[in-house]
């Protein structure tokens, strides 16, 4: 049975420029100077914690851990690349999406503490000008397969939807679509400790006493939080299918004279993101029983029509809301500003994978096994081998999206030479054998 919500169950995110932007605020990652902290430590002993010593105050609030990364998960070197499957049609599309990729490639931090920039400046230099009909050759000489943690994976679906929306407001057209609220910030709360104070502060907004607050979640901004601001960027005339939309990320609105009007994800409102499908689930909803519904989308999508209140009151259990920019071009963008294309572009945590870099799935669905890119993310794509597939737009895109849950495994392609300096360098990833 396929759960469609883009959770651990399986289903669907968001796409865009990280769509539904994670909550959790970034650690920095110390290891490098475990070393002197150890022989600091073998010199001159520790102090016993603050609040242990009488009359020293409460004891200060304990370090928050490292994020969760490729590198400190740990990865294994996988087989060679010229040893798998690589069918030409699929490196030749997977061969022009990493050639798109590699301006971000070459120029941003990867999260997963895997590669550098310079790493990838041999396989970015011959991507362009490497010939389509030898791309598996491409793959094979400039690349090596990792596997992260157990490399079992697990891989859902999104695509681009289209649904009847206008650009001004009109009668069966009254739901609207907002752009990114220019006081939607970052910062910290005054409560928070200074000691806490570290990676990307949250989003939310200052009040008129400069006070930092949450933003308006779900419920606040339908029931009018945002009207009148000058924020409508477009009129939907489902609630329910703008909800979907929004999860995933980008969309058509068509209107009734057929005009189009192309969104992509700006950003969130910083509220959780909470997948109704698992509430569905946990309540008893998904199943196969009488009164039950199918856990795909378009089961979660009847139930939503058949119980009006309860079905509104399920979407407002989701309390992130997403806002909407207008895009120009042949297709949605992704997290690294290039176009995602149908059954090569893969959202994946970037934590775990360098967004850009070629991956290889090899699962129970046919339709998955096979050569990807991971150049996109999604608020509930996190974790080691979590990847979303994206399926193009129409009809049939939304039936595959709405019912894919494949389970396999999964291989990192990285850079030849990867593997043998993290070895060298001693790190936890290429210790971890």
């Amino acid at each position: 049975m396929n759960t469609w919500d883009r959770d651990e169950t399986g289903g669907n995110g968001v796409t865009g420029a990280g769509r539904n932007e994670s909550q959790a605020a970034w650690r920095r990652i110390c290891g490098a100077l475990a070393p002197l902290l150890l022989a600091a430590c073998s010199v001159i002993p520790s102090p016993p914690p603050a609040g242990q010593i009488p009359g020293s105050g409460p004891a200060p609030a304990p370090a928050p851990p490292p994020p969760e990364t490729a590198l400190l998960t740990g990865v294994t070197l996988g087989p060679s690349v010229e040893s798998l499957p690589l069918s030409p049609p699929r490196a030749a599309a997977a061969l022009r999406s990493f050639a798109d990729s590699c301006r971000a490639l070459l120029a941003r931090t990867d999260t997963s503490g895997l590669t550098r920039p310079d790493d990838w400046r041999l396989a970015c230099n011959a991507a362009p000008v490497w010939p389509a009909d030898k791309a598996p050759a491409f793959f094979a000489r400039y690349f090596e397969a990792v596997r992260v943690g157990t490399g079992q994976s697990l891989v859902t679906g999104y695509y681009e939807p289209e649904i009847a929306g206008t650009r001004t407001k009109q009668p069966g057209f009254a739901v609207p679509v907002y752009a990114l609220p220019p006081d939607l910030v970052r910062g910290w709360p005054f409560e928070t400790p200074f000691e806490l104070r570290v990676g990307k502060p949250p989003l939310g907004r200052f009040d008129a006493d400069g006070r930092f607050n949450a933003y308006p979640d779900r419920a606040a901004i339908e029931d009018g939080a945002l009207a009148g601001k000058g924020l409508e960027l477009a009129w939907a005339a489902d609630p329910i299918e703008l909800f979907f939309l929004e999860i995933q990320g980008s969309g058509r609105l068509v209107a009734p004279d057929g005009s189009v009007i192309r969104l992509g994800y700006a950003g969130q409102n910083g509220q959780p993101y909470t997948g109704i499908g698992q509430v569905m689930r946990e309540s008893g909803l998904i199943g196969t029983g009488p009164g039950q519904y199918p856990g795909s989308m378009q089961g979660i999508m009847a139930y939503l029509r058949e119980h009006p209140e309860e079905g509104r009151a399920l979407m407002r259990s989701n309390r992130s809301k997403v806002f909407f920019r207008e895009i120009t071009g042949d297709g949605p963008v992704g997290a690294l500003g290039v176009p995602i294309r149908t059954q090569v572009s893969l959202a994946a945590d970037p934590r775990m994978v360098p967004l850009g870099a070629p991956v290889w799935l090899r699962t129970d669905r046919s339709e998955t096994t096979g050569l990807w890119v991971a150049q996109d993310t999604g608020g509930a794509i996190k974790g080691a081998n979590r990847f979303d597939s994206f399926w193009g737009a129409g009809p049939t895109a939304r039936t595959i999206a709405g019912g894919m849950l494949a389970r396999g495994e999964a291989l990192v392609l990285v850079p030849v030479g990867t593997w043998s300096r993290l070895a060298a360098s001693g790190s936890p990833a290429a210790a971890r054998k």
